[in-house]
């Protein structure tokens, strides 16, 4: 495993955990909240992300709109979201479907930030495991001299050590959008 398949794999790992941050509720309206909810649809014949079957936006910092492509299926995206148990509820119009997203109490907040930390040190224990695995690999390479070894292992520690306070301040904006009331 060279250095640019360490920095690859890492910067994988953090694209992963933005992904899985955006999914955790703040208490602003964003379509990262819903996108990827897998409904069934067409009489459950198939299993789509939402984002696949409308546009997902934000009419205000409280309200997310969703438009259908296909008007037809518009009950079946709103039974979907209610069945994902997000803890949001849908409205219909017969066009388009309203979400409200209420602001959330002390506790929940605080629930949200366990969380986040939760998702944060999972992402922390996937870049220590790659960590581990190169440096396992570059001390098996029977050719490399001990100069060489040592300056890998140094090129890996401070990807490393980067892309831990990447993660950290990750950690902390998130948290601060959390606390924002």
């Amino acid at each position: 495993m060279n250095l640019d398949e360490v920095s690859q794999k890492m910067g994988k790992v953090l694209d992963l955990l933005k992904s899985d941050l955006a999914t955790v509720r703040t208490g602003r309206a964003a379509p990262s909240l819903i996108e990827n909810i897998v409904l069934s649809v067409y009489g459950a014949t198939q299993r789509l992300k939402l984002m696949e079957l409308a546009t997902i936006t934000t009419s205000d910092p409280q309200t997310l709109v969703i438009a259908p492509f296909d008007n037809s299926i518009i009950g079946e995206i709103q039974k979907g979201i209610i069945e994902a148990n997000v803890g949001l509820n849908p409205s219909n119009d017969g066009q388009v479907i309203r979400i409200a997203i209420p602001q959330l109490s002390e506790e929940r907040r605080k629930e949200l930030i366990h969380l986040m930390h939760q998702k944060l040190e999972n992402g922390r224990i996937m870049v220590r495991q790659i960590r581990h695995e190169a440096m396992t690999d570059i001390k098996k390479q029977k050719e490399t001299s001990e100069d060489e070894v040592s300056r890998l292992e140094k090129e890996i520690q401070k990807l490393t050590d980067e892309l831990m306070e990447e993660i950290e301040g990750m950690g902390k904006k998130k948290e601060e959008e959390l606390m924002q009331i």
